[in-house]
C-alpha cells in the first residue's frame, strides 16, 4: 500500500479485536513508523495482526520533544502512524502536541475513522445524543469534582466522562452531591469487551447498584448523565412521552410504568408519576 507522507491517526479497539478496520491494518503496516503511547501494551495488538513496523513511545511526558523528531523522520519522507492504548488518539490521550507540531511543519494530518469509546457508549446510552459534551476524566480531589459538576449543573447537553474503576465510587457520590439523587445517568463499563455492562437509573440508584456489586467496580468505566432540565421543561411532557404512560401502566403500577418511561426518555420519573396521578391513570 502506497501512502502519502503524512501523519496518520489510526483508532485501535477498545476491547474487541475485530473492531479495527482493514484500512486501519494496512496502514499501521505501510507507514515507516508508529508512534504508540506504550509500546509494550501496543506491540501485543500489532504481533496479533502480524504488524512488524518500527514503533517508537509517544506519550505525555515526551510528546513534545518527540515531535521534532517525528517531523524530521515526514521530512524525510517517511510516513508515520500514531496509536494510543485504545480507542482514537488524543481523546482523553496523547497527541494534541505532535499534530499541533505536524500541521505547523505543514504536513498533512490524515484521520482514520473508528472506535472511541465515548460514542460508543452513548450511542447506547438511550439518553439524547442530539447534543452532548465530552468531559474526559473529573478531578481526582473530591472538591475538585464538586466544582467541575457544579459548573456543569445547568448544561442540558447530555454529559459524557470517563472514570476509574477505584474511584467510580467517590465520583458518583460526587454527582449525587453536585446534581442531585434524581438525574439521569447512564454508566457504561468494559463496553465491546465480555463483561459489558450497562448500568441505568437515577444517580442514587446507580450508585447503590454500584456500591453493592463489587464487579461494577472495575473496568475501563464511561459515565453519562441527562442534560439539565428546569422545572418548565418537566411540565411540558411529549405527547410521545404520555402515550407510551399510558401503554405501561395497562401492564404495571404507575409507579414502575413511571421509572421506566422516564428511562426511556429521559425524564424525571417523579414528574412523569406525579402527571399519571394528575390526569387519572
Amino acid at each position: 500500500m502506497d501512502l502519502a507522507v503524512a501523519l496518520y491517526i489510526v483508532p485501535t479497539p477498545i476491547g474487541n479485536l475485530g473492531d479495527i478496520s482493514s484500512r486501519a491494518i494496512d496502514v499501521l503496516n505501510s507507514v515507516k513508523l508508529i508512534a504508540c503511547e506504550d509500546t509494550r501494551h501496543s506491540g501485543k495488538l500489532l504481533s496479533h495482526f502480524g504488524i512488524e513496523t518500527r514503533k517508537t513511545s509517544l506519550h505525555d511526558h515526551n510528546e513534545r520533544d518527540r515531535a521534532d523528531w517525528i517531523i524530521q523522520k515526514l521530512s524525510n519522507g517517511e510516513p508515520v502512524a500514531l496509536i494510543s492504548d485504545a480507542g482514537t488518539p488524543l481523546i482523553s490521550d496523547p497527541g494534541y502536541h505532535l499534530v499541533s507540531a505536524v500541521r505547523a511543519a505543514g504536513y498533512d494530518v490524515i484521520p482514520l475513522p473508528g472506535p472511541c469509546a465515548a460514542v460508543t457508549a452513548l450511542s447506547a446510552s438511550g439518553l439524547p445524543s442530539d447534543r452532548f459534551t465530552f468531559e474526559g476524566f473529573l478531578p481526582s480531589k473530591e472538591k475538585g469534582r464538586f466544582d467541575k459538576l457544579t459548573a456543569l449543573k445547568e448544561d442540558p447537553r447530555t454529559l459524557i466522562f470517563y472514570e476509574s474503576p477505584h474511584r467510580i465510587v467517590q465520583s458518583l457520590e460526587s454527582f449525587l452531591a453536585a446534581l442531585g439523587e434524581d438525574r439521569q445517568i447512564v454508566m457504561a463499563r468494559e463496553i465491546t469487551k465480555t463483561f459489558e455492562t450497562f448500568l441505568s437509573g437515577t444517580v442514587a440508584e446507580v450508585l447503590e447498584m454500584v456500591k453493592n456489586d463489587p464487579n461494577q467496580q472495575r473496568g475501563e468505566i464511561v459515565l453519562m448523565c441527562h442534560g439539565y432540565r428546569s422545572a418548565k421543561d418537566d411540565a411540558e411532557i411529549p405527547t410521545e412521552v404520555v402515550n407510551t404512560l399510558k401503554l405501561l401502566v395497562e401492564e404495571l403500577p404507575l409507579k414502575k410504568a413511571a421509572a421506566i418511561a422516564g428511562q426511556i426518555y429521559g425524564l424525571k420519573k417523579n414528574a412523569l408519576y406525579k402527571y399519571g396521578l394528575e390526569i387519572g391513570l
